[in-house]
């Protein structure tokens, strides 16, 4: 286990930093620490009204109970009863005399077990008052439509002109279903109390500033006093972006109130209840278009359900509008968002943060197209492509410059020999009535950088020691993805050593303050950057000092494998070190990084948000039965752009994770409202994820072998983290061929996610129906 990994650490299939501790049970997450004497264990106590005024709360019980220390309400919070990631401060952690969805916390519960406290916090007898309540977005907008946050419209172009030009339409709706997180290891918190105003907080947080933030605000302390760290998250995907907030402000205030350690982790019901998923969007669309299939204009609106409050509702709707256009080229657009209020949970950041959806939207309007003039919708996505000339900019108008979707698709086209295997579909459906298949090829365009242009920054702080051997900090976090060592390698690389001489340390905001969130794909452009400039401070330094030392000139120094090479003269890492210190060389440096040529302005819609984009595309083909709607997967066919790979094994599972976690979102989890507001699909047992059964039995993941970024990222690479996701929409439009085939392809399928067996079986019903 001690021994070097590799030689050459960069671009180079190496395992994640912590892969045999997962595989054997020894990595340690939060609800494996050791805890001090006296641990104190919070639970929530959860609304069970989805919007109603709490007349009283009865405590007696609850304070009699075996155990119980005290109970945390409004009342207790010295600072501001707020864990809003947005201005509005419209999400309290405990509610202060209404609820507004099913699932809210109203109160804590602290005891001597987790136990205890999870028994006690449903003895409390609460009143409520019933209010009316909007459940989806349908009946937000039939309702006073109410908006949780300032939309967002993006406009190009004489859209009315070109719309009334235009020879065909295509008009309609398509709902595209939200998705729990359902991560392995769900929310927690674990506090412990310093002197005077410290607090130290082990949170499973992708956003370690932001709850540092919080746990400040909601204590009325400084930011100084609290301490933030995460080793490991056992998954994210967005969920642990802002969700994580309200449980160590709980834990750091019961922390702080009875001067002990305190822990909270709910079960996976309350935890699926209480928390945000992915937005839930209805997009209504009314599409201008020629006889060849050529898109003139572009009219839609993104309606999303956001739940009771802003949390990020806006920033993902936002992105949902710049991923409308996918990889196509809209001549006259206007597509606007509508984040609407609901009483529900309030939906967050989620692996693609709403450009799933609006990809979802495009390849909805092509299809539509697709099948209107009889063409393979294939056909119709390569017409529509963005060029190279004025047909390159977007709707929010930067210039599409590093375009090689068409490359990418001719490729896949052939090497997945696309054309043969869909006329032997096609000759399939014709003799076989029950059992359809189907197939399909979709591209994606994913723009890489955070849309809010002052998260686009990251800080690292390297320590070389004596012996040679490395610290590195930096202010990204590990979920399981590989950031830690992706970055590990940049260290490694920069110096010259073995991979084992880097020790990646917990992130922690007392390390590297102002973190931005692990998020939109983003953490190893960021922090593997901000590795590399502390690195390329403390390389000048001992150069100097080998110049000086050996009477070299600093361009005689050549850092090699091992070490430098000072004219004839080798001197090892480990050595170097040792001698830097001795002649009292600066060791330390901290390392910061801003991605460069972005900037977006939102009141006119106008900018560059994106740095670059990642490309790819995906050939799924599918089995449906039609007297059931049962389905399969049958095989996945998948190239990607990832640019220079920084680490190939990484990238390739990031992208088969990525596209079965896509196709689990299209295709099986489905959240279920019941008629009072409460969540039904609230654990394993009624929410269906992929399983292991589910991966197709053919599966082939291939990288795109000659691409190289053209923008200066860390190795010439590209994010891999979300745009794999949006590629499992080739599953559903595999189902929409399928379906079709039952009215020979005469119709649109139109199928609503997540396409469920129900969900087919009453499309095959619709298009017998019209076929007559």
């Amino acid at each position: 286990m001690n021994q070097p990994i590799n030689l050459s650490v960069l671009h180079t299939a190496t395992r994640h930093d912590s892969g045999p501790k997962h595989v054997t049970g020894t990595a340690e997450y939060i609800d494996d620490m050791a805890e001090p004497g006296g641990t104190m264990h919070a639970y929530l106590g959860l609304s069970s009204r989805a919007h109603a005024d709490i007349v009283s709360i009865d405590f007696s019980a609850v304070k009699a109970a075996p155990g119980v220390i005290g109970v945390l309400t409004a009342d207790d919070i010295p600072g501001e009863n707020d864990v809003s990631p947005s201005h509005k401060h419209d999400e309290p952690i405990f509610a202060p005399g209404k609820v507004e969805f099913w699932g809210q916390p109203m109160f804590a519960v602290i005891a001597e077990t987790r136990d205890q406290a999870r028994r006690a916090a449903h003895l409390a007898v609460v009143e409520y008052r019933d209010l009316a309540w909007l459940p989806d977005v349908r009946s937000a907008q039939a309702g006073e439509r109410k908006l949780v946050t300032e939309p967002l419209k993006l406009e190009r172009g004489d859209v009315a002109a070109a719309m009334a030009a235009a020879p065909r339409r295509a008009k309609g709706s398509v709902s595209v279903g939200g998705q729990d997180h359902f991560y392995l290891e769900g929310q927690i918190a674990f506090a412990i109390p310093g002197e005077d105003e410290d607090v130290l907080v082990h949170s499973s947080t992708q956003h370690p500033s932001e709850v540092q933030l919080m746990v400040a605000q909601v204590l009325g302390v400084r930011h100084n006093a609290v301490t933030i760290q995460v080793r490991r998250m056992g998954g994210g995907f967005g969920g642990k972006e802002t969700q994580g907030n309200l449980f160590a402000c709980v834990a750091a205030l019961a922390a702080k109130k009875w001067n002990r350690a305190c822990k909270i982790r709910p079960d996976r019901d309350d935890d699926m209840q209480a928390t945000g998923k992915r937005h839930d969007f209805v997009i209504d669309y009314d599409v201008g278009y020629d006889e060849s299939g050529k898109i003139l204009a572009v009219e839609a609106n993104l309606a999303a359900r956001s739940g009771f409050s802003s949390d990020l509702s806006g920033p993902v709707t936002d992105r949902a509008l710049f991923h409308v256009d996918n990889t196509y080229w809209y001549p006259a657009v206007r597509v606007k968002s509508e984040p609407l209020y609901t009483n529900t949970v309030s939906n967050t950041a989620f692996r693609g943060f709403g450009g799933p959806q609006g990809v979802m939207a495009a390849e909805r309007w092509v299809e539509d197209i697709g099948y209107a003039l009889g063409v393979d919708p294939l056909e119709i996505r390569k017409r529509n492509f963005y060029g190279t000339d004025t047909d390159n900019v977007t709707p929010y108008h930067q210039v599409v410059k590093d375009n090689v979707i068409a490359r990418i698709v001719d490729e896949l086209e052939a090497s997945s020999d696309y054309q043969a295997r869909r006329q032997a579909i096609i000759e399939h459906n014709r003799f076989n009535s029950i059992l359809k298949k189907g197939i399909a090829l979709t591209p994606v365009k994913f723009g890489i950088s955070f849309t809010a242009t002052w998260y686009n920054q990251a800080g690292a702080l390297v320590h070389i020691y004596k012996d040679g051997s490395i610290h590195l900090n930096h202010g990204g976090t590990e979920m399981g993805q590989g950031l830690h060592t992706k970055v590990a390698q940049v260290v490694a690389d920069a110096f010259g050593v073995n991979l084992d001489s880097v020790k990646i340390m917990p992130t922690s905001t007392g390390k590297v303050p102002n973190t931005s969130a692990t998020a939109a794909s983003s953490g190893t452009d960021l922090n593997g950057m901000a590795a590399k400039t502390a690195c390329d401070q403390l390389k000048e330094r001992l150069v100097a000092h080998a110049a000086a030392l050996y009477q070299a000139q600093e361009s005689d120094c050549v850092w090699v494998q091992g070490g430098l090479q000072v004219r004839s003269e080798f001197v090892g890492f480990a050595e170097l070190a040792a001698s830097a210190y001795l002649n009292r060389v600066q060791l330390s440096a901290a390392g910061f990084y801003k991605t460069p040529e972005i900037h977006w302005d939102r009141a006119t819609g106008k900018g560059n948000p994106f740095y670059y984009y990642s490309y790819g595309a995906s050939v799924s083909e599918v089995t449906i039965d039609t007297l059931t709607g049962e389905y399969t997967v049958d095989r996945v066919d998948i190239l990607h752009d990832v640019g220079k790979s920084l680490n190939p094994a990484l990238d390739l599972g990031q992208i088969e994770g990525g596209f079965i976690q896509g196709m689990g979102w299209l295709t099986t989890e489905e959240l279920v409202w019941d008629a009072k507001g409460q969540l039904r699909t609230h654990a394993p047992s009624t929410y269906k994820i992929p399983l292991a059964s589910d991966v197709p039995p053919i599966f082939n993941v291939k990288l795109v072998d000659w691409s190289v970024n053209t923008k200066q990222t860390i190795g010439r690479s590209k994010a891999v983290g979300e745009p794999p996701f949006v590629l499992a929409i080739s599953v559903v439009e595999a189902l929409g061929m399928a379906v079709a085939s039952v009215a020979d392809y005469r119709h649109a399928p139109q199928l609503d996610t997540p396409v469920t067996p129900e969900r087919v079986l009453m499309a095959v019903e619709r298009m017998r129906g019209v076929r007559g």
